[in-house]
């Protein structure tokens, strides 16, 4: 999270952004404000999501370009396939919210020192949860909770923050199935925020981010 010769926003109590054009290169947008549900929606509405480690002031994000997946697009692979068919894994829905958050701020990440998901993230998702904004998916095998993902609900878009997994595959069962039950919805995209190779091989694509908040305002249709 580079900071180093960057022009800084800083937020004050007042629920604002500035626009999204003024981020830098790397997407770091603002600095500072609050993590409450009113603040939160507003970003994610806007194409912006908190990013800090614990001993670092909060910092708002929005990158060009935005790594995307829009459902019709996911990607199944013929092992994949076998472990849908298989059965082995159940799929449910808010079931054990706090769980699944805990258990990604525990899974470290390469090239990740520590956890994003600090106290005061779980906390302030905790609070979009009970508010209807956040949900989670859960993978189970017989009784145990073995995979799972969360993310913010928008209506029309779902704004995925991290997800974890104990045994191969879940999360990538977790991330297929919820796709496919939000492309049915409707939904017109899944945010992933930024590349990684995994939800590259799953289907998420990178688009500009003039596009992606366009679909967030509604005003672009997809698979056409």
């Amino acid at each position: 999270m580079p900071l180093e010769n960057t022009p800084l926003y800083f937020l004050n109590k007042r629920l604002e952004f500035p626009p999204v054009d003024n981020a830098s290169d790397d997407g770091l947008l603002a600095v500072g404000g609050d993590l409450s549900p009113e603040r939160l929606l507003l970003a994610y509405k806007n194409g912006v999501f908190p990013w800090f480690n614990d001993d670092s002031l909060i910092l708002w994000w929005t990158p060009d370009p935005r790594m995307v997946l829009f459902p019709h697009k996911v990607k199944v692979s013929k092992s994949m396939r076998k472990v849908i068919r298989d059965g082995s894994f159940v799929l449910t829905q808010n079931t054990c919210f706090e769980q699944v958050i805990d258990y990604c701020a525990q899974i470290r990440r390469k090239g990740q020192d520590g956890t994003w998901i600090t106290p005061e993230m779980k906390t302030a998702y905790m609070k979009l949860f009970e508010k209807g904004h956040a949900k989670s998916y859960e993978v189970w095998e017989n009784e145990d909770l073995v995979g799972g993902l969360y993310g913010i609900d928008l209506g029309h878009v779902f704004c995925g923050e991290s997800m974890f997994s104990l045994r191969a595959n879940a999360s990538k069962f977790a991330f297929i199935q919820m796709a496919r039950e939000l492309g049915e919805k409707g939904y017109q995209v899944i945010d992933c925020q930024v590349h990684t190779d995994h939800l590259e091989s799953l289907g998420a694509e990178l688009i500009p981010r003039k596009e992606f908040v366009k679909l967030l305002q509604g005003n672009l249709r997809t698979g056409q």
